[in-house]
Protein backbone atom coordinates (compact mmCIF):
# COMPACT_ATOMS: atom_id res chain seq x y z
CA UNK A 1 0.00 0.00 0.00
CA UNK A 2 1.42 3.30 -1.11
CA UNK A 3 2.23 6.00 1.68
CA UNK A 4 1.76 9.41 2.25
CA UNK A 5 4.98 11.35 1.82
CA UNK A 6 5.41 14.89 3.13
CA UNK A 7 7.36 17.05 0.96
CA UNK A 8 11.13 17.49 1.88
CA UNK A 9 12.76 19.92 -0.82
CA UNK A 10 11.65 23.64 -1.74
CA UNK A 11 10.42 22.96 -4.87
CA UNK A 12 7.93 20.16 -3.65
CA UNK A 13 6.93 22.12 -0.49
CA UNK A 14 5.84 25.19 -3.41
CA UNK A 15 4.24 22.57 -5.34
CA UNK A 16 2.21 21.68 -2.43
CA UNK A 17 1.63 24.97 -1.25
CA UNK A 18 0.42 26.27 -4.84
CA UNK A 19 -2.06 23.14 -5.45
CA UNK A 20 -3.57 23.89 -1.85
CA UNK A 21 -4.36 27.51 -2.75
CA UNK A 22 -5.46 27.19 -6.25
CA UNK A 23 -8.08 24.39 -4.36
CA UNK A 24 -8.79 27.02 -1.58
CA UNK A 25 -9.60 29.16 -4.46
CA UNK A 26 -11.31 27.19 -7.10
CA UNK A 27 -14.05 26.21 -4.65
CA UNK A 28 -16.10 27.08 -2.43
CA UNK A 29 -15.42 27.18 1.38
CA UNK A 30 -18.60 24.74 2.01
CA UNK A 31 -17.14 22.23 -1.06
CA UNK A 32 -13.63 22.10 0.34
CA UNK A 33 -11.53 18.94 1.69
CA UNK A 34 -9.58 21.81 4.21
CA UNK A 35 -10.61 24.25 6.70
CA UNK A 36 -10.98 28.21 5.66
CA UNK A 37 -8.78 29.01 9.07
CA UNK A 38 -5.83 26.32 6.57
CA UNK A 39 -6.80 28.38 3.72
CA UNK A 40 -5.75 31.71 5.42
CA UNK A 41 -2.51 30.29 6.61
CA UNK A 42 -1.22 29.02 2.94
CA UNK A 43 -2.48 32.58 1.76
CA UNK A 44 -0.57 34.42 4.34
CA UNK A 45 2.86 32.49 4.19
CA UNK A 46 2.70 31.78 0.72
CA UNK A 47 3.86 34.80 -0.58
CA UNK A 48 6.74 35.31 1.94
CA UNK A 49 8.21 31.28 1.21
CA UNK A 50 8.12 31.88 -2.35
CA UNK A 51 10.02 35.04 -2.21
CA UNK A 52 12.67 33.91 0.31
CA UNK A 53 13.36 30.61 -1.63
CA UNK A 54 13.91 33.20 -4.68
CA UNK A 55 16.00 35.07 -2.68
CA UNK A 56 17.70 32.33 -1.06
CA UNK A 57 18.59 30.72 -4.87
CA UNK A 58 19.29 33.82 -6.24
CA UNK A 59 22.04 33.88 -3.25
CA UNK A 60 23.23 30.65 -3.81
CA UNK A 61 23.87 30.88 -7.57
CA UNK A 62 25.83 34.21 -6.78
CA UNK A 63 28.06 32.90 -4.54
CA UNK A 64 29.24 30.35 -7.08
CA UNK A 65 30.08 32.42 -9.22
CA UNK A 66 32.08 34.61 -6.94
CA UNK A 67 33.45 31.89 -5.53
CA UNK A 68 34.63 30.72 -9.21
CA UNK A 69 36.54 34.19 -9.75
CA UNK A 70 37.83 34.37 -5.94
CA UNK A 71 41.00 31.91 -6.01
CA UNK A 72 41.76 33.99 -9.75
CA UNK A 73 42.20 37.06 -8.05
CA UNK A 74 44.06 35.82 -5.19
CA UNK A 75 46.00 33.64 -7.18
CA UNK A 76 47.32 36.71 -9.38
CA UNK A 77 47.37 38.97 -6.26
CA UNK A 78 50.32 36.64 -5.02
CA UNK A 79 51.83 36.60 -8.25
CA UNK A 80 52.59 40.20 -8.82
CA UNK A 81 53.22 41.14 -5.17
CA UNK A 82 55.66 38.21 -4.92
CA UNK A 83 57.16 38.69 -8.21
CA UNK A 84 57.30 42.75 -6.92
CA UNK A 85 59.15 41.45 -4.09
CA UNK A 86 61.55 38.93 -6.05
CA UNK A 87 62.55 42.34 -8.33
CA UNK A 88 63.31 44.47 -5.29
CA UNK A 89 65.83 41.70 -3.98
CA UNK A 90 67.50 40.82 -7.17
CA UNK A 91 67.92 44.63 -7.90
CA UNK A 92 69.67 44.83 -4.28
CA UNK A 93 71.96 41.68 -5.45
CA UNK A 94 72.92 43.43 -8.23
CA UNK A 95 74.32 46.44 -6.47
CA UNK A 96 70.80 48.88 -7.74
CA UNK A 97 69.50 49.53 -4.41
CA UNK A 98 70.59 49.85 -1.07
CA UNK A 99 69.70 46.38 1.06
CA UNK A 100 68.18 49.39 3.80
CA UNK A 101 65.41 49.88 1.42
CA UNK A 102 63.73 46.75 2.00
CA UNK A 103 62.37 48.14 5.70
CA UNK A 104 60.42 50.37 4.24
CA UNK A 105 58.32 47.31 2.76
CA UNK A 106 58.56 45.64 6.89
CA UNK A 107 61.13 43.44 5.61
CA UNK A 108 64.83 42.75 7.72
CA UNK A 109 67.50 44.34 5.66
CA UNK A 110 69.12 40.96 5.60
CA UNK A 111 66.58 38.93 4.11
CA UNK A 112 65.92 37.80 0.93
CA UNK A 113 63.42 35.45 0.89
CA UNK A 114 59.79 36.25 -0.49
CA UNK A 115 57.56 35.70 1.90
CA UNK A 116 54.71 33.55 2.82
CA UNK A 117 51.18 34.41 1.09
CA UNK A 118 49.00 30.86 2.30
CA UNK A 119 45.65 32.61 3.33
CA UNK A 120 43.75 35.86 2.92
CA UNK A 121 45.38 37.35 6.20
CA UNK A 122 48.80 37.08 4.64
CA UNK A 123 48.22 38.13 1.28
CA UNK A 124 46.48 41.58 2.46
CA UNK A 125 49.10 42.19 5.62
CA UNK A 126 52.18 41.79 2.01
CA UNK A 127 49.89 43.76 -0.16
CA UNK A 128 49.58 47.07 2.04
CA UNK A 129 53.39 46.53 3.04
CA UNK A 130 54.02 46.44 -0.56
CA UNK A 131 52.04 49.17 -1.66
CA UNK A 132 52.20 51.95 1.13
CA UNK A 133 56.45 50.72 0.90
CA UNK A 134 56.92 51.30 -2.32
CA UNK A 135 54.52 55.06 -2.54
CA UNK A 136 56.83 56.13 0.74
CA UNK A 137 60.02 55.80 -1.76
CA UNK A 138 58.27 57.17 -4.73
CA UNK A 139 56.84 60.30 -2.26
CA UNK A 140 60.79 60.29 -1.11
CA UNK A 141 62.22 60.87 -4.92
CA UNK A 142 63.53 57.35 -5.22
CA UNK A 143 63.67 55.68 -8.71
CA UNK A 144 60.35 53.18 -8.62
CA UNK A 145 60.72 49.56 -8.91
CA UNK A 146 59.55 48.48 -12.36
CA UNK A 147 58.33 45.04 -14.12
CA UNK A 148 56.03 45.19 -12.53
CA UNK A 149 55.22 49.02 -11.47
CA UNK A 150 53.62 49.23 -7.80
CA UNK A 151 50.69 50.47 -10.23
CA UNK A 152 50.17 47.18 -11.68
CA UNK A 153 50.16 45.57 -8.35
CA UNK A 154 47.63 47.81 -6.91
CA UNK A 155 45.77 46.87 -9.29
CA UNK A 156 45.66 43.27 -8.68
CA UNK A 157 45.89 43.16 -5.33
CA UNK A 158 42.69 45.70 -5.13
CA UNK A 159 40.88 43.23 -7.65
CA UNK A 160 41.42 40.51 -5.39
CA UNK A 161 40.03 42.52 -2.36
CA UNK A 162 37.29 43.63 -4.15
CA UNK A 163 36.20 39.81 -4.29
CA UNK A 164 37.18 38.90 -0.84
CA UNK A 165 35.09 41.44 0.99
CA UNK A 166 32.24 40.16 -1.81
CA UNK A 167 33.11 36.53 -0.36
CA UNK A 168 32.69 37.61 3.16
CA UNK A 169 29.80 39.82 2.78
CA UNK A 170 27.92 37.32 0.88
CA UNK A 171 29.04 34.41 3.36
CA UNK A 172 27.20 36.32 6.02
CA UNK A 173 24.20 36.93 3.82
CA UNK A 174 24.02 33.15 3.00
CA UNK A 175 23.89 32.89 7.01
CA UNK A 176 21.24 34.75 7.49
CA UNK A 177 19.17 34.07 4.49
CA UNK A 178 19.40 30.22 5.47
CA UNK A 179 18.02 30.55 8.63
CA UNK A 180 15.40 32.41 7.51
CA UNK A 181 14.69 30.06 4.98
CA UNK A 182 15.08 27.31 7.51
CA UNK A 183 12.49 28.73 9.91
CA UNK A 184 9.93 29.06 6.91
CA UNK A 185 10.78 25.58 5.57
CA UNK A 186 9.97 24.71 9.43
CA UNK A 187 6.40 26.53 8.78
CA UNK A 188 5.50 24.97 5.65
CA UNK A 189 5.45 21.89 6.63
CA UNK A 190 3.83 22.43 9.15
CA UNK A 191 0.79 23.71 6.93
CA UNK A 192 1.28 21.13 4.60
CA UNK A 193 1.01 18.23 7.10
CA UNK A 194 -2.10 19.80 8.87
CA UNK A 195 -4.12 20.43 5.51
CA UNK A 196 -3.29 16.97 4.12
CA UNK A 197 -4.19 15.59 7.20
CA UNK A 198 -7.77 17.90 7.05
CA UNK A 199 -7.92 16.50 3.52
CA UNK A 200 -7.62 12.34 4.23
CA UNK A 201 -9.97 13.29 7.13
CA UNK A 202 -12.25 14.37 4.53
CA UNK A 203 -12.27 11.85 2.04
CA UNK A 204 -11.87 9.37 4.69
CA UNK A 205 -15.08 7.44 4.19
CA UNK A 206 -14.09 6.73 0.90
CA UNK A 207 -12.40 3.51 -0.74
CA UNK A 208 -8.36 3.86 0.07
CA UNK A 209 -7.95 3.87 -4.00
CA UNK A 210 -10.68 6.55 -4.58
CA UNK A 211 -9.66 8.04 -1.04
CA UNK A 212 -6.21 8.69 -2.57
CA UNK A 213 -7.41 9.82 -5.81
CA UNK A 214 -9.44 12.71 -4.35
CA UNK A 215 -6.84 14.02 -2.11
CA UNK A 216 -4.18 13.66 -4.85
CA UNK A 217 -6.40 16.41 -6.69
CA UNK A 218 -5.60 18.31 -3.72
CA UNK A 219 -1.63 17.71 -3.69
CA UNK A 220 -1.13 15.02 -1.49
CA UNK A 221 1.95 12.89 -2.42
CA UNK A 222 1.52 9.02 -2.10
CA UNK A 223 4.58 6.60 -2.94
CA UNK A 224 4.98 3.09 -3.04
CA UNK A 225 7.37 1.32 -1.23
CA UNK A 226 10.51 -0.60 -2.70
CA UNK A 227 9.01 -3.82 -4.57
CA UNK A 228 5.48 -2.77 -3.49
CA UNK A 229 4.22 -1.98 -6.63
CA UNK A 230 5.10 -4.70 -8.90
CA UNK A 231 3.70 -7.16 -6.22
CA UNK A 232 0.37 -5.42 -6.40
CA UNK A 233 -0.42 -5.98 -9.70
CA UNK A 234 0.54 -9.81 -9.32
CA UNK A 235 -1.77 -9.59 -6.87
Amino acid sequence: MPYRRIPNTDTARLKALNRAYAKGKELPPFKLAFSQVSFNRIQAFLTSFESTVRLYRNTQSNTILKNREYPVHFKKAKLYISHFIQVMNMAIARGELSPSIRAFYGIAEDNNKVPAMHNETDLINWGERVIAGEMERIRKGMNPITNPTIAVVKVRYEQFLETYRTKEISKKSNVRIQNDVASLREQADDIILNIWNEIEAYFSELEEDEMRRNCMEYGVVYVYRKGERERERQS
